[in-house]
């Protein structure tokens, strides 16, 4: 029996590997014990618990950037994390940390370097976050979802994935997904998304594109999340909805996706096999050009900026790729050679060297 605190949260892309390898943990050995560590603010406030597990707190206390009352205040309110964190250290006998960057992970680094407990590490993005970076440097072990990803230690184990995505690596079913959707079951189909909050360029464009995809004999499922003032709309080769809760059908049913570049999502793609046109999200600090960068590299998918994700770029190049049977094989096949199917069980098996 082996006691686990899980650390991250704050976004899907933190909670959902951790969530993974959580269950994994549990299968290997029902008698183990996990806790997650994270913020009543997050994405994890919601998750952890609807899935079995108990969620301890700490602070969210973002880094200050510059100087400010907040960032006078943070040494203590950091150390005051610290503690808490040591506190359930010791409350759990926890016998490893495994963190996933998030507010709440460096201080259940830092907590556990003090105890002696093990680190490992998991980072998510070809760009690592700066907990994580800090972990890393006394972690005993750090696994990575993107190759080239620059951190101490690197091990690259793929990203952990949902169950249902799994399953999808090994027998993908298009024809009733399809019908799932309300779309023809024998159809050349796109799936476009732009995450749970959607994508401003891209749902404009598409909607924009619509009877050039039409014209072209592609159906499309847009899911268009939750920021979009579009309508809904249900007819036999469009279907646009706010929002899905069956992504593992969503996957399935498609032969082509747009998408933003989320480390998640181009981990899930490429491990399916569902090559894509990615379009990253141009704020911020570039991490998504970066996610993508290998997989793009080996031919699995193409990207495109978003001022350049036009209708014109779905004419001239979108619908060629689409319209190629070869072409989509071909880069199903590339992403499907880049991609990690099992990262959750490659994640475990570096956890459980370091015990």
């Amino acid at each position: 029996m082996t006691n686990y605190l899980l650390a991250g949260g704050g976004t899907a892309g933190h909670v959902n590997p951790l969530l993974s390898l959580a269950d994994a943990i549990m299968a290997d050995d029902p008698r183990n014990q996990v806790w997650a560590l994270g913020t009543k603010a997050g994405l994890e406030a919601q998750l952890v618990p609807a899935r079995g597990y108990e969620l301890l707190t700490v602070d969210r206390l973002p880094f200050p950037r510059k100087p400010s009352l907040y960032a006078l205040g943070f040494p203590l309110r950091f150390y005051r994390a610290i503690a808490q964190a040591k506190k359930y250290l010791k409350q759990n006998r926890i016998d490893v940390v495994v963190g996933f960057g998030g507010y709440a992970s460096a201080p259940a680094y830092l907590a556990a370097n003090a105890l002696g407990i093990p680190v490992v590490v998991h980072e998510a993005n070809a760009l690592p976050g700066w907990a994580n970076k800090l972990g890393a440097k006394k972690a005993r072990a750090v696994g990575v979802a993107f190759a080239s990803t620059p951190i101490e230690k690197a091990t690259f184990v793929g990203m952990p994935l949902r169950k249902e995505i799994e399953m999808l690596t090994e027998l993908r079913d298009p024809q009733t997904a399809r019908i799932h959707f309300g779309l023809d079951p024998d159809s050349v189909t796109l799936l476009v998304t732009g995450g749970s909050l959607g994508a401003k360029r891209i749902n404009e464009t598409i909607e924009a594109s619509r009877r050039i995809l039409s014209a072209a004999g592609i159906q499309v499922l847009h899911i268009m999340g939750g920021r979009s003032d579009l309508p809904e709309v249900h007819e036999r080769d469009y279907q646009r909805i706010a929002y899905c809760d069956r992504m593992d059908l969503a996957i399935a049913a498609s032969d082509f996706a747009v998408s933003r570049a989320g480390s998640s999502t181009v981990s899930e793609f490429a491990a399916v096999g569902l090559p894509a046109a990615y379009v990253p999200y141009p704020v911020g600090n570039g991490e998504q050009k970066l996610n993508v960068a290998d997989l793009v590299s080996a031919g699995g998918g193409v990207m495109v900026l978003d001022a350049d994700f036009t209708p014109e770029y779905v004419a001239n190049e979108l619908v060629p790729i689409i319209s190629s049977s070869r072409r989509l094989a071909d880069m199903a096949n590339k992403a499907r050679k880049a991609g990690i199917a099992d990262g959750t069980d490659r994640l475990l098996a570096l956890v459980k060297g370091v015990l």
